[in-house]
């Protein structure tokens, strides 16, 4: 049957249980991705690989690609950028559009004046090894005349993974029986051909590369053979930088006659006691509703916030409920909270943050920037 003829719907049963599994279950490198989503679905492989081609064709999913652990990688942060309102639509393009090194980009709001609210603009960034974040961050607020610029790397992580079918549904206050592990952000280097293995590994997958071989076409990409390609995925993966086999949903808009899968994306953000981060981190992240959770210190602009986590639905009032939920059991762990408030997101735009040295130099030079005026100097 041609992937024309495939029912290419979240709400088609077969594509709700690949979905339940594709979006974020398949960790890390996987040397057949597809059978660990028909294992996991109980979906014969042919059709998991047929129905993520229609469904990729026909944009209900956005993107199929190899993630990355670009936190081990890159250095990075979430950026708040207070821009001025007439200015603010034209930011948000050149983010999106134009840098390569900006990943989510995000107009987000607060339902009244808050600490912090005045920072519409919320991106994530990131600049590769050897380059300086602050450097580039003041390039882009200079570029783009923002007024200023909060920079809040991830200190840990506690949750990471979007998977909005299986979320569906959730009861409220849904958690984990344990408290969520603890990512320890470290920079891995890597040698010229980990960086050409991984350059080929993240880069997304066009439906004509969605067959049963998935990487004999990456390896030869990054001129290495298939067990050697294999070989260095692997060692990586070991060393902490690969994340998942994923199929990134088109969430925000409507695509392919479906609806949206989520409407709204809250940022949720906490002030626990200086020394309690990791502990209300491992609490916040077993809630099941949390695709991000993560310890980064957010500075007076927003009361000294340090705990933030990202959760998405079609109600707001349910997230609500979540969120109150979670603030119950924070209190219930002991877990003392001074302040609390939701960033709402409205207009966003969702791409890979690139990471690679060389495209970054590149991009420097192509904005009359020499590349070496961005170095980091205490590497």
């Amino acid at each position: 049957m041609d992937v024309a003829d495939f029912p290419v719907s979240i709400e088609d049963p077969v594509n709700a249980a690949i979905l339940r599994v594709s979006e974020d279950r398949i960790q890390g490198f996987r040397r057949d991705p597809w059978a660990a989503i028909a294992d996991g679905s109980g979906v014969a492989l042919d059709t998991v690989i047929a129905r993520i081609d229609a469904m990729l064709r026909a944009g209900t999913i956005r993107r199929v690609r190899q993630t990355l652990l670009a936190t081990n990688l890159a250095h990075g942060a979430l950026a708040a950028w207070q821009v001025g309102p007439r200015k603010l639509d034209a930011a948000f393009e050149f983010m999106f559009r134009d840098d390569p090194f900006s990943g989510h980009v995000v107009i987000r709001t607060t339902d009244a004046a808050t600490p912090g609210s005045n920072y519409r603009l919320w991106t994530t960034l990131k600049v590769p090894q050897g380059y300086a974040l602050p450097k580039y961050a003041e390039f882009l607020r200079a570029r783009v005349e923002a007024d200023c610029v909060r920079l809040m790397p991830a200190k840990r992580l506690f949750a990471l993974g979007v998977g909005h079918v299986r979320r569906r549904g959730l009861e409220v206050g849904s958690r984990a029986n344990e408290r969520a592990d603890v990512l320890d952000p470290q920079i891995v280097g890597l040698d010229r051909r980990e960086w050409r293995v991984l350059t080929a590994l993240k880069r997304e997958f066009a439906p004509a590369e969605l067959v049963a071989d998935l990487w004999a076409g990456r390896a030869a990409e990054a001129g290495v053979d298939l067990a050697t390609f294999y070989e260095v995925a692997e060692g990586l993966h070991a060393r902490g930088v690969i994340g998942r086999f994923s199929t990134f949903l088109e969430h925000v808009k409507p695509a392919a006659g479906n609806a949206p899968v989520t409407r709204y994306n809250a940022l949720f953000h906490w002030q626990v006691p200086p020394g309690r981060e990791i502990d209300a981190g491992r609490e916040v992240g077993r809630h099941h509703i949390m695709t991000h959770a993560y310890w980064r210190e957010a500075g007076p602009e927003f009361r000294n916030v340090n705990i933030m986590g990202v959760a998405h639905g079609l109600n707001k009032e349910i997230l609500l409920a979540h969120k109150s939920a979670i603030d119950t059991h924070l209190a219930e762990a002991g877990i003392a909270v001074g302040y609390t408030n939701v960033f709402w997101g409205g207009r966003s735009e969702i791409k890979p943050s690139e990471i690679a040295p060389a495209v970054f130099a590149e991009f420097c030079r192509r904005q009359a920037i020499d590349p070496e005026s961005m170095r980091d100097e205490a590497t």
